[in-house]
C-alpha cells in the first residue's frame, strides 16, 4: 500500500525551517529545565509518600488541595487515577522516612486534612472508613453488642475481619453509611456501630513510601539506561554503516529526548518510571525509522554515483515516505488513543509517546539526514573526492571487485 506515488518533495531544501523549529523548542525546554520548572521528577525519583484515596462522590481537586494546605501539607500533588466513575485520587507528599511510623503519619495526615471537609461535627465518633481491623475489634469486644460471653474474643475477631473485608474488597474501600455493614453484621452489631462510628465520604486505601536513597538510585539507573542505549546504537550503526551515520542517528535520538523532556518541563508534567520507559521506547523507534532512511541512502549511493548526495538523500526520503506515513501514522493513532482514553495513571507515559512519535519521525528526515549531507559535503570539499568516494574503503573495494 502506498499513500504517495513517485513523490518529489525537496525535504533538504526546507531543512533550515525545521532546524530553526528544533532550535527554538530545544532551547525553550533546556531553559525550562535549568531555570523555570526544572525537571519535574515524580515520587519514583525524588522520594516521598503516596496515599491512595477513594471517595464516594466525584472529588473536588481544589477543595482537596485547600484542605492539604490548611493542614500544613504544602506542595501536595493531587492526581486522578483509574476510571472516572471510581472517584479515586493519588496524593503525593514529601514525607520521606521509611519507617512504619512514617506510613501511619502519612495516612493520618491525609485523614485529618480530609475530615475537615466533612459537613458537620460527628460528636467524637470514629470514622468507619478509615480505621483498621484491630480498632474495630477492640470496640466490638468492649461493647459486646451480641452478648457473646466466653466466645466474645473469637466471635468479634471474625466479625471485625468480615466488616473490613466487605468494606475494602467488596465496596472498594469506602462505605456510604454505617448501615451498609448490615450485609455481613447482625442488627445488634450494626446498631452498636452506629452509636460509635460515622462514615466519611472517603477512605484511604493504601500508603506507599519511596525513600530518598531509592529515588536517587532510580535517577542514576534511568540516566545510565538512556546513555547505554544511545551508546549501543552508535556502535551498531558504526559497524553497519559508518561512524557518521551512527553519530547522526544518535544526535537525532538525543534531540528527540531533549525535546520530550523539555516539553514535560514546560508543562510541569511529572516524569515517572513509566515516562522513562516511554523515552527508551522512543529512542528505539526513532532509531529504527532513521535506519530505514539511511539504508535506502546507502543503496542509492551505489546506484546513483553521478548525482549529488543532497539529491540522493532527497530521493531516498521520498522513496520511504509512504512507509514512514503508514508506520508512524498508525503508531501515532494508537498512542493518541492511549493518551485520550488510557486514564490518568498512563497520562505521562502516553504523553511521552505522543510527543516522541511526532518528533522521532520528524528528526529522521530533518535532523539526521541533513547532518549526514553536511558532513559528507564537508569531507568531500576538503578532499576533492566524488560522491562514490565517500563510501567506506571496504565498500569501494567490493564495488571494484564486482565491476
Amino acid at each position: 500500500m502506498e499513500f504517495f506515488r513517485n513523490p518529489n518533495i525537496d525535504f533538504l531544501g526546507k531543512k533550515w525551517y525545521f532546524l530553526a523549529f528544533s532550535l527554538i523548542f530545544s532551547t525553550a525546554g533546556i531553559l525550562s529545565m535549568l531555570f523555570w520548572h526544572h525537571i519535574p521528577l515524580g515520587v519514583d525519583f525524588r522520594g516521598g509518600t503516596l496515599v491512595y484515596v477513594k471517595f464516594t462522590t466525584p472529588p473536588n481537586d481544589d477543595q482537596i488541595r485547600a484542605a492539604m494546605d490548611h493542614a500544613g501539607l504544602r506542595d501536595a500533588r493531587i492526581q486522578r487515577y483509574g476510571p472516572s466513575g471510581n472517584n479515586e485520587v493519588l496524593i503525593s507528599l514529601d514525607l520521606k522516612e521509611t519507617s512504619e511510623q512514617a506510613l501511619d503519619q502519612g495516612k493520618n495526615s491525609i485523614v485529618h486534612a480530609l475530615q475537615a471537609l466533612q459537613p458537620q461535627d460527628q460528636g467524637g465518633k470514629q470514622d468507619l472508613n478509615n480505621i483498621g481491623y484491630s480498632t474495630l475489634n477492640q470496640y466490638l469486644v468492649q461493647k459486646d453488642p451480641l452478648r457473646a460471653g466466653l466466645d466474645a474474643s473469637q466471635r468479634y475477631e471474625q466479625l471485625a475481619r468480615a466488616i473490613v473485608n466487605y468494606r475494602d474488597k467488596t465496596l472498594g474501600g469506602v462505605l456510604k453509611s454505617v448501615s451498609d455493614v448490615s450485609n455481613v453484621a447482625p442488627p445488634a452489631a450494626v446498631a452498636s456501630l452506629q452509636d460509635g462510628f460515622f462514615t466519611s465520604n472517603f477512605g484511604v486505601r493504601n500508603v506507599e513510601i519511596v525513600g530518598p536513597q531509592v529515588g536517587n538510585q532510580l535517577q542514576k539507573q534511568a540516566l545510565l539506561a538512556t546513555l547505554y542505549s544511545l551508546a549501543g546504537m552508535l556502535i551498531y550503526l558504526w559497524f553497519r554503516f559508518e561512524l557518521i551515520y551512527g553519530a547522526a542517528a544518535v544526535v537525532a535520538c538525543f534531540h528527540d529526548t531533549i525535546i520530550t523532556l523539555g516539553a514535560f518541563s514546560l508543562i510541569n508534567q511529572e516524569i515517572s518510571l513509566t515516562v522513562i520507559a516511554a523515552i527508551l521506547t522512543l529512542i528505539g523507534y526513532s532509531m529504527n525509522d532513521t535506519i530505514v532512511v539511511f539504508d535506502r541512502i546507502r543503496e542509492n549511493v551505489r546506484l546513483l554515483r553521478r548525482e549529488s548526495l543532497s539529491d540522493i538523500v532527497n530521493r531516498s526520503i521520498n522513496q520511504t515516505l509512504s512507509r514512514t506515513v503508514l508506520t508512524s501514522g498508525l503508531t501515532f493513532l494508537t498512542v493518541l488513543s492511549l493518551f485520550l482514553f488510557g486514564g490518568e495513571v498512563l497520562h505521562g507515559f502516553s504523553l511521552a509517546l505522543v510527543i516522541g512519535i511526532i518528533i522521532g519521525t520528524y528528526s529522521s528526515i530533518f535532523i539526521a539526514s541533513p547532518m549526514l549531507v553536511a558532513y559528507q559535503d564537508w569531507r568531500g570539499s576538503s578532499s576533492g573526492r566524488s560522491v562514490a568516494a565517500k563510501l567506506p574503503e571496504s565498500r569501494r573495494e567490493k564495488m571494484k571487485i564486482k565491476a
